[in-house]
């Protein structure tokens, strides 16, 4: 059966560029800089996507998120944080930017100049997706399983509208909490804990 979109679903705009035009990871990064008003993904078949922007409450959400991230990875020291638009390009050639990500440092270091300036050639360790009401959830749980598909060790599905958690891990089944006040890292991100609670309960 064919999925039906709710009023407040807005599917990405999807370019089927091939055979018509090839973009190599250069070029699609250089069309990515030239449109920056956009935010753009690619899928493994070479599709570009282009979401709309996030409305006020899921930028607060993600900007709630993305903090406590950043402010656990320079704590801790072991790898960085990125958050929504940072692209990655994954093991399967599609090109992804998680609403947060966090990456060791070793595997960072490992890139040449150029490939830190560009979107990165690898897969996250650990990734988060915020749905928001105007994502289809099917769609946001495809991303997370090509995120394990990829080498992501950890991943996180926050469904703000449903208020719950869908946790990804390599070999095992989804793992779903209802509305957890807090998430832990586990053995990927040691001592980081997200507060959840003002993600959400988001007050202006």
């Amino acid at each position: 059966m064919a999925e039906t979109l709710s009023r407040t679903e807005y599917p990405p705009l999807v370019l089927r560029t091939r055979p018509a035009i090839e973009m190599s990871d250069r070029e699609f990064f250089e069309f990515c800089q030239i449109n920056g008003d956009w935010r753009i993904e690619r899928t493994a078949r070479g599709d570009v996507e282009i979401m709309p922007p996030a409305g006020g409450e899921t930028s607060n959400r993600n900007a709630i998120i993305t903090a406590q991230l950043t402010t656990w990875a320079l704590r801790d020291g072991t790898g960085a944080a990125f958050d929504s638009s940072g692209g990655f390009i994954l093991p399967n050639g599609a090109t992804r930017a998680p609403d947060a990500a966090w990456v060791r440092r070793e595997r960072l270091r490992a890139l040449s100049v150029e490939e830190r300036q560009r979107f990165l050639p690898l897969c996250p360790d650990f990734a988060i997706e915020l749905r928001s009401p105007t994502d289809r959830l099917a769609a946001v749980q495809a991303k997370m399983e090509e995120y394990l598909a990829n080498g992501a060790r950890l991943g996180w599905l926050i469904d703000a509208p449903g208020r719950r958690v869908d946790v990804y891990r390599p070999g095992a089944a989804v793992e779903r909490l209802e509305a957890p006040p807090t998430l832990a890292g586990e053995s990927v991100l040691p001592g980081f804990v997200l507060d959840l609670r003002p993600v959400w309960d988001v007050r202006f």
